[in-house]
């Protein structure tokens, strides 16, 4: 094939008697035979005649190159395509609870009342009641309105600095509790994250988890979860490393501000009214998956709006999606 695609662009390599090209193992009898045309080349000079078979030669390997190693072409479109996505889309940010993971129900819920019962207070917050309590961010703040509302528990002390310093330490213990049903397994990871977070790795593109809950808690899932490779390309912003918590900008404004990031070139993932809020106060464009709590909530100025980010690339939110809005 490859003959006859360089005679019909180089004849003269097929002529016989008007050539004087000097041609070897061309008799198929005589192989080893070397046959010169008696009728003359058109003269050229030696360094014109160099030039012009390296060319020849250069061209002749490209061409078998390409149709021997037909997988040169795939590595190089996917190479193009991971490039064009990095120069778009620098970094995705994503929330934790409900993101990550569908946490809040059958994970921090049943935290927070495994340390009530630890610690004698006769509390026990159902679905309903915590799904409530989830438009207060923080898990400190939580018990602080929860309690404001409905009563402090007998066995709180009466002193305010002393009642938050409890809540701080009941907070503590929740977390430890909720970072053991994570070690468990109880709490899987959301359809899709793994294969964003892989798309997004492989593309170059930079991760981090900007959240309320306690740093370690995070951390933790996403080890757990994820594997410790992966949570190597993670950064984490949680819990108090911002005075503000959402729906204030603040945890957002500390990813972009630490991680040297363009605003404009990042995305964020929430699931929230909150986390929304939060996210189109910090200027960056949002994409809301409805978690189990979180599917009536008004997510009016989001980007995108999805169930969840799927597991099939075809139909779920890839990274190519959230570049694209950026334009």
């Amino acid at each position: 094939f490859l003959c006859r695609r360089m005679q019909r662009r180089h004849p003269f390599l097929t002529q016989s008697k008007h050539s004087g090209v000097s041609r070897r193992a061309v008799n198929n009898d005589h192989p080893h035979q070397h046959q010169t045309i008696s009728t003359p080349p058109p003269k050229k000079s030696s360094k014109m005649k160099i030039i012009y078979w390296s060319q020849l030669l250069a061209m002749t390997v490209s061409t078998a190159s390409a149709f021997t190693h037909p997988t040169s072409f795939v590595r190089s479109k996917a190479a193009t395509t991971s490039s064009s996505l990095n120069a778009a889309l620098e970094a995705i940010l994503f929330d934790c609870d409900g993101v990550l993971a569908d946490t809040e129900r059958d994970g921090h819920r049943i935290a927070f009342n495994r340390a009530f019962a630890n610690n004698g207070i006769d509390e026990n917050w159902s679905e309903e009641r915590y799904g409530v309590l989830l438009e207060v961010g923080g898990g400190k703040e939580r018990m602080t309105a929860h309690w404001n509302e409905v009563g402090w528990p007998s066995v709180m002390p009466e002193s305010p600095d002393e009642r938050a310093a409890q809540v701080k330490k009941l907070h503590l213990e929740k977390t430890d509790i909720f970072m053991d049903l994570i070690d468990e397994g109880v709490i899987p990871l959301r359809p899709g994250v793994l294969r964003l977070v892989d798309e997004a790795i492989e593309a170059g593109v930079r991760l981090a988890v900007c959240s309320t809950s306690n740093d370690k808690a995070v951390s933790n899932l996403v080890s757990t979860l994820m594997g410790p490779e992966r949570a190597a390309k993670f950064q984490i912003f949680a819990g108090d490393m911002v005075k503000a918590k959402k729906p204030a900008p603040d945890v957002y404004n500390m990813a972009v501000d630490e991680m040297e990031l363009d605003k404009s070139r990042c995305v964020i993932v929430e699931d929230t009214h909150i986390g929304l809020s939060a996210a189109k106060a910090a200027g960056i464009k949002c994409c809301v998956t409805k978690s189990s709590y979180t599917g009536g909530e008004d997510f009016t100025g989001a980007d995108l709006i999805v169930e969840e980010l799927g597991d099939d690339k075809e139909g779920g939110v890839t990274a190519e999606t959230l570049a694209s809005l950026l334009g």
